[in-house]
């Protein structure tokens, strides 16, 4: 296999399932915790690596005084929201724990049901204590009153995926489509290329194959399955056909995602040839 096989399930599920979803309105939790460069908060550190105490200073403020704030008013979203962000930030600065976002996600995520974002994050922060089940329990209180939610049926797929249960991602995945038409808002073709992902993700390759090609028969313009059939190809080693799926993925999709595909695109390093080996009487010569 030309990638290892976790690379290859953030590659598909991330890459692909995430380009149909709409934005986020607070940083992820997980991208707060492992990528702190990437934090686009407006108190975030410009050029030093570590945070001034001036910094860490100010969010501890913000912090306390939010904290005031919801003492007179528990149920405040403004500084509900305020917290939440000023915590997530001394978590990109590697400063607090993620115990602290729990509290002020759980009222967010119930005050907006159907603000979906605060559920999904509050998963993604249970997953991150370990709290398996607390986290699949946010994303199946999701799922209940919105079976077609995008980013709840990835999170939960890559949780039962890391819990080794793919049968379990397959049947949530299948029940999905099944289901859509029914007054479920689906977009079956993201749903498809999910459930590739995850039958790819155990070598099933003719069902994998089969996702693909029904997601692609559903929508012809959509880049998202033909990328993932080309990456498919590419894992069995079938090289030839699989470039002119990524030519043909790049020329689908918008301009945004382009310089991605493009680089998913590029043919991977040939493999050093080895040298013949020489026998004795030719090295002494």
């Amino acid at each position: 296999m030309s990638q290892p096989r976790n690379r290859w399930i953030v590659r598909i599920i991330l890459a692909l399932a995430v380009t149909a979803f709409v934005g986020v309105s607070v940083i992820p939790i997980i991208s707060a915790i492992n990528n702190p460069s990437s934090s686009n908060q407006n108190t975030a550190s410009t050029s030093s690596s570590a945070p001034s105490s001036d910094q860490l200073s100010k969010l501890q403020d913000e912090v306390r005084g939010y904290e005031l704030v919801l003492q007179r008013e528990p149920e405040n979203q403004t500084a509900l929201n305020g917290l939440l962000q000023a915590r997530l930030q001394l978590l990109s600065l590697k400063q607090g724990d993620i115990q602290g976002v729990i509290e002020p996600l759980e009222k967010l995520a119930k005050l907006n049901p159907e603000q979906t974002e605060y559920g999904v994050l509050l998963a993604q922060a249970k997953q991150q204590l370990g709290d398996q089940e607390g986290a699949a329990q946010a994303y199946r209180s999701i799922l209940t009153t919105k079976p077609g939610d995008l980013k709840a049926l990835q999170g939960m797929v890559a949780l039962l995926l890391n819990e080794q249960r793919p049968e379990a991602a397959v049947d949530l995945l299948e029940n999905t489509l099944s289901n859509a038409g029914q007054g479920n808002d689906v977009d079956t073709v993201a749903v498809q290329v999910l459930l590739g992902t995850v039958h790819a993700s155990q070598k099933r390759y003719p069902q994998a194959t089969s996702a693909y090609n029904q997601a692609i028969k559903k929508d012809p313009q959509d880049f998202r399955p033909v990328l993932a059939k080309a990456m498919l190809l590419r894992e069995q080693g079938n090289e030839e056909e699989a470039q002119p799926l990524f030519d043909s993925a790049s020329a689908l999709a918008p301009a945004q995602y382009k310089d991605e595909i493009n680089r998913a695109a590029a043919p991977p390093p040939a493999a050093p040839a080895e040298l013949p080996e020489t026998t004795s009487e030719e090295s002494s010569e």
